[in-house]
């Protein structure tokens, strides 16, 4: 059987490629197509011309081109599907989708870690963890005591804020705690709801009765800015507010105040806006804020997921077997 001709697209000096696809599944690559023996950054698309226009498949990850939909046709006019190890493809799929050409995103592996993160810090959340932490350290008593103010993990309200990829793990994961789960998202049907065992409640709702809220919203327009003021200031006396989605959903001068006014409220900030925060936020000055440099997401090991992902995908679209994992025009209204 012929291979089919492949290239990997993205920026060389990222290395972005060699961290996200193990030495094992490039091999496997190798193997089952005529990869070319070098990755394509956009600065050499003419230097490479010859090769790329017989390629059929792409295989990518962060640092992938944006082509104009002439440059696809020009450059790569038998091209049948790309390939990412990554999340979100929002800055470059339409050209390629409005092309005909098949999209398959690691969406799904990226979410497991971020999912994993959430929930663990939602448990700890529900123990009053994080500021029980700090305050240990200047007085045992006080810690204790206000450990005590929080439900624990049983029959209590958790809110969880958008359930695409990420929101609906996070949910799984979170049947086994014996949670109330109230869900915030538009999207999401009276039928889906029903079959996932949530309630879909307004953004009100989730801030004026959850205990934890753990954010997992889409990031376009009309998320940004979405939490504000109204929001953060219904908090309980010793809600957590857990951010792993987009810091540019959060007002931050808004959350600032509701912290400030509540200090038994927590933040848990894996994102922020700017990102990293400025040097004289505020949000590095407040005890009760807890800021992690953006590991919620696929990191070291865990990055082979993607790729692996994308092996298994590219397997079936050589078998001609259904895609589980591909990318429709209307699937990006509501993705990340």
């Amino acid at each position: 059987m012929i291979k089919k001709k492949a290239v990997f697209l993205a920026k060389r000096h990222d290395n972005a490629i060699n961290t996200v696809f193990s030495p094992d599944i490039l091999k496997s690559l190798e193997s089952l197509t005529d990869l070319y023996d070098r990755i394509v950054d956009m600065d050499d698309l003419a230097e490479n011309a010859g090769l790329l226009t017989d390629v059929e498949v792409v295989f990518s990850s962060w640092g992938m081109p944006e082509f104009s939909e002439d440059d696809i046709r020009k450059y790569m006019p038998n091209l049948k599907a790309v390939f990412y190890a990554a999340g979100s493809v929002q800055n470059f799929a339409r050209p390629f989708l409005n092309n005909n050409i098949i999209v398959v995103s690691a969406w799904a592996a990226n979410a497991v870690p971020v999912a994993e993160y959430a929930v663990s810090q939602i448990l700890l959340a529900n123990k009053g963890f994080f500021q029980s932490t700090v305050k240990y350290r200047k007085d045992y008593t006080a810690a204790r005591k206000f450990a005590e103010t929080f439900p624990g993990n049983y029959s209590i309200k958790t809110g969880i804020l958008g359930a695409g990829m990420i929101g609906s793990m996070v949910i799984e994961m979170l049947k086994q705690h014996n949670m109330e789960i109230l869900v915030f998202d538009p999207f999401l049907s009276d039928e889906r709801a029903k079959d996932m065992g949530v309630n879909k409640c307004s953004l009100v709702e989730i801030f004026s009765c959850c205990q934890t809220i753990s954010n997992h919203m889409a990031d376009n327009a009309q998320t940004s800015g979405i939490l504000n003021k109204e929001h953060f200031s219904l908090m309980l006396e010793n809600t957590t507010f857990i951010n792993t989605g987009r810091g540019a959903q959060v007002v931050e001068k808004d959350l600032i105040e509701a912290l400030r006014e509540e200090p038994g409220r927590t933040a848990v900030l894996d994102v922020t806006c700017p990102e990293p925060v400025e040097s004289d936020s505020e949000l590095l000055k407040l005890d009760n804020v807890f800021l992690t440099p953006h590991i919620a997401g696929s990191m070291n090991h865990e990055l082979y997921r993607m790729s692996q992902l994308v092996l298994q995908e590219f397997i079936r679209y050589e078998k001609g077997e259904a895609l589980k994992h591909s990318v429709t025009l209307e699937m990006l209204k509501t993705m990340a």
